[in-house]
């Protein structure tokens, strides 16, 4: 079909056209077009921009909204076009939309393009003056994320366009369309470690100062520590060695240094830098160093009128009562939450980053149906 989506496209036609454009991320250009060409014909004022500096961009975002009665209330969706590399061995072409018997297959067709089409699909359901509808999309969440949802927060600021409800549409369900939300998640650092040592022949040990005894008591005292033992909506946090460097090809030298990279997912009991700076104390105590970067902090939306809703527009459409869960890696919702109340919800993640991605018709058909019950919701006034 055409670039250009007619007010009459299906949800699967949508889908197909935006899978049909290449975007591994950061995504800029031909899917954007598309999007853009789906959102207009619905009455969209559309904003497109450019954002950062390589190595991290530039980064396109797009921000579309739709005006309803002055004071109106405000729902967002949100998303992103880019997708995950798609590897060798498909099938059919990541690029190439298929469908094969009740699947649809392509990159991109449950994280997260069919939420998209299903977005768009149920906007052109809903009356203009029903309220305000935007689209937060962004072109780099697959990636370093510098870029992306953050500078769109910026531009909405800078607009006054703030929303009083925000979802995105990531891949939350696990086993059947509608049996988990996401009302928050855990917070994510990366602690690059490192000790310098004096290197030395391995006959003569008190001529050198060896780096690699030093950082695996490090380790050692990092993996030991129990951070925590969950809270009633947070699993326990967790840190997790994710790489030891050593880099030494002989085998009679000690090294000069030696290096070492944590990962910790953390709940909403701590901080990245209270984390950062706990690190830090115990590598400077084994003569090391630790630079930390934090990814985001951890959030919860507290379980009220915006899950109710939401859980009520599933349970209407599946008749399955979603679990609200804070499970997972991290997603922009990190960052959407300074913005507003954000609650995710979308399609089945068993085949997301995968070869041979796919999404099941009818779960498309339905997320139409979903989303736009819970956009008349979060519209009706107050």
């Amino acid at each position: 079909m055409s670039q250009t989506a007619s007010l009459s496209a299906s949800v699967v036609e949508l889908a197909e056209a935006l899978i049909a454009c290449p975007s591994v991320t950061p995504a800029t250009g031909m899917v954007f077009d598309c999007l853009e060409g789906q959102l207009a014909p619905l009455g969209f004022e559309i904003t497109r921009f450019l954002a950062g500096d390589a190595p991290d961009g530039p980064v396109e975002n797009l921000f579309a909204v739709r005006r309803g009665p002055a004071g109106s209330r405000h729902f967002s969706f949100a998303g992103h076009l880019d997708v995950v590399p798609p590897g060798e061995g498909w099938t059919s072409g990541a690029f190439l939309p298929e469908r094969r018997g009740e699947l649809l297959y392509g990159r991109g067709a449950v994280d997260m393009k069919g939420s998209i089409a299903a977005m768009v699909a149920a906007v052109a359901q809903i009356p203009a003056d029903a309220g305000t509808i935007s689209f937060i999309i962004t072109g780099d969440e697959e990636g370093p994320a510098r870029f992306g949802t953050l500078a769109l927060i910026d531009l909405m600021r800078e607009k006054g366009e703030i929303p009083d409800l925000c979802l995105v549409g990531e891949p939350t369900s696990v086993n059947r369309l509608g049996d988990m939300m996401k009302v928050g998640r855990r917070g994510s650092v990366n602690i690059w470690l490192e000790v310098e040592g004096v290197q030395g022949h391995v006959a003569y040990p008190h001529l050198a100062d060896n780096p690699v005894t030093k950082l695996v008591a490090m380790l050692a005292e990092l993996d030991a520590i129990v951070l925590d033992e969950g809270t009633d909506w947070f699993q326990a946090s967790n840190l997790e060695v994710t790489d030891l460097t050593v880099g030494n090809p002989a085998t009679n030298v000690i090294p000069a240094k030696a290096s070492a990279r944590i990962s910790i997912r953390f709940n909403d009991l701590h901080t990245g830098e209270q984390l950062a700076r706990r690190v830090s104390e115990i590598a400077q105590a084994h003569g090391g160093s630790a630079r930390p970067v934090i990814s985001g902090e951890a959030f919860l939306t507290q379980p009220g009128p915006f899950s109710a809703m939401l859980a009520e527009a599933i349970e209407a459409e599946t008749g399955v009562t979603p679990e609200l869960s804070t499970s997972g890696g991290t997603s922009d919702a990190r960052f959407l939450k300074d913005l507003s109340p954000v609650i995710e919800f979308g399609l089945c993640n068993a085949t997301m980053h995968k070869r041979d991605e796919a999404v099941a018709i009818a779960d498309l058909e339905t997320l139409v149906r979903i989303y736009a019950r819970v956009t008349l919701a979060a519209l009706a006034p107050i």
